[in-house]
């Protein structure tokens, strides 16, 4: 992508069309998501950790009113009606149900009206000028929203109960025998955040010099061969292995294995998406909460690398000096870098994206599945709330902890080397998996 300075007349039509694209993706995903199933299956709650799925659909397009036909548009309201009901701060997710939501038909003719208004906004729009439309920002933040909550509604079609109604084409496989080996990150700076990325959202910005010790990081996340033997070890059994807050949820919450698996005998099955299959060995382990991974880490005689390590992993380039936007590079995910975009509904097996892999020859750090870190939510130094204070700012603090790296149902938009991704410590039906690091032994820091 281009800096606003860089934009001429011609570089803002390919911005247009560019955003138009990103529009109309997201919007063919949300609505895949929400026709997959019927009016009863939309209107229902299928868990109280999440909306019913017609709320998040007319949440999206009321978002998508109130920045881009109101604000960047100037434009009349569509339903200024219901600005309060599609509030995510007003209503906690297990009350939504007992809202006069809009129904299924309703919501889907205010999801094309809206957009309709929107296409005319950004057909009409001087895109400079404007902080919150330079580099069209404001449709890049809406663009973003709407892919965030179709991971959201992808992560409530995973609770749902019933027959599967979603279907997509298996992960590859790797070329060949795969090793998840240790690889050392040298000490030193590097350039943590953006102040150039255009879409970067306020929590990922300013770009500044952060100090990392050297450390030992996985090639690879944790599979679920790797959790299985922590689980017949009898991790969940040993308190020794969780910190005393971790322990006491485990017992509150009765833990005993990942979210969705299911044992069988002598062997683990997985309910993914209402398919019931036998766990993938070599796949990345998923549906772990951070005090599962914390547990995990400490049981392999490892630990959780902290939101800088797995930034500097994922992005530092030992031949430059410099922070790329991607592990491989500045250009965007394509399909042979990275498992994004809900083109497969799973993880893929370790060694699967070979192109994807950092200068240092870490791999998978994009995609298949977020990966916990040990650091809270803060501000970076310099920080600036935009455009305004409930999208980060109000989340700062010990209660969240950091996932990075994006999973398989997060779109590209939504997913970069410097995007912070947080979520409360016990979340387990997110797409969340773990990846280990350690501090380094004398000799083997050059």
């Amino acid at each position: 992508m281009t800096t606003p300075k860089e934009i001429g007349t011609e570089d803002i039509e390919a911005l247009r069309d560019r955003v138009a694209g990103h529009l109309a993706r997201s919007r063919a995903r949300s609505t895949a998501l929400t026709d997959a199933v019927d009016d009863d299956d939309l209107v229902k709650q299928h868990s109280k950790l999440m909306s019913p799925l017609v709320w998040d659909f007319a949440h999206i397009a009321n978002q998508e009113e109130l920045w881009l036909v109101r604000d960047v548009g100037g434009r009349e309201p569509v339903r200024q009606d219901i600005d309060e009901m599609y509030d995510a701060f007003q209503h906690p997710r297990a009350d939504r149900p007992a809202l006069p939501l809009l129904s299924p038909t309703e919501t889907r003719s205010y999801v094309r009206e809206v957009r309709d208004k929107v296409m005319d906004v950004l057909a009409s729009t001087r895109l400079e000028g404007r902080r919150l439309v330079e580099d069209a920002f404001a449709f890049g933040m809406i663009v973003q929203h709407e892919q965030q909550h179709n991971e959201t509604m992808l992560a409530t079609h995973q609770l749902r109960a019933g027959d599967p109604v979603l279907h997509a084409p298996a992960p590859p496989d790797p070329a060949g025998p795969v090793l998840n080996r240790e690889i050392l990150v040298p000490g030193g700076p590097f350039t943590m955040g953006t102040s150039v990325e255009p879409w970067a959202l306020d929590n990922e910005r300013p770009a500044h010099q952060v100090h990392v010790d050297a450390f030992v990081i996985d090639k690879y996340p944790v599979t679920n061969a790797m959790y299985a033997e922590f689980i017949a070890a009898g991790g969940y059994d040993q308190q020794q292995w969780w910190s005393d807050t971790g322990w006491a949820y485990r017992q509150k919450a009765n833990l005993a294995r990942p979210r969705f698996w299911i044992r069988d005998g002598d062997r683990w099955l997985r309910n993914g998406f209402g398919v019931v299959e036998p766990i993938v060995p070599d796949e990345p382990v998923v549906h772990v909460c951070f005090y599962e991974a914390e547990a995990f880490a400490a049981w392999a005689g490892k630990r959780l690398p902290t939101e800088a390590e797995w930034e500097k992993a994922a992005r530092w380039d030992p031949a430059t000096g410099r922070s790329r936007r991607y592990p491989w590079g500045d250009d965007d995910p394509t399909p042979e870098r990275a498992n994004l975009g809900q083109r497969h509904l799973r993880p893929a097996r370790i060694g699967a994206y070979p192109a994807g892999e950092s200068p240092l020859g870490v791999a998978q750090l994009i995609g298949d599945v977020w990966e916990w870190t040990s650091s809270d939510f803060l501000a970076y130094p310099g920080f600036v709330p935009f455009p305004y204070r409930e999208y980060s700012e109000v989340f700062f603090g010990p209660d969240y902890k950091m996932l990075r790296g994006g999973a398989f149902g997060v779109d590209q938009a939504a997913c970069r080397g410097t995007f912070r991704n947080w979520d409360y410590p016990i979340r387990r039906q997110i797409f969340s998996g773990l990846r280990l690091a350690r501090d380094p032994r004398p000799d083997e820091v050059r």
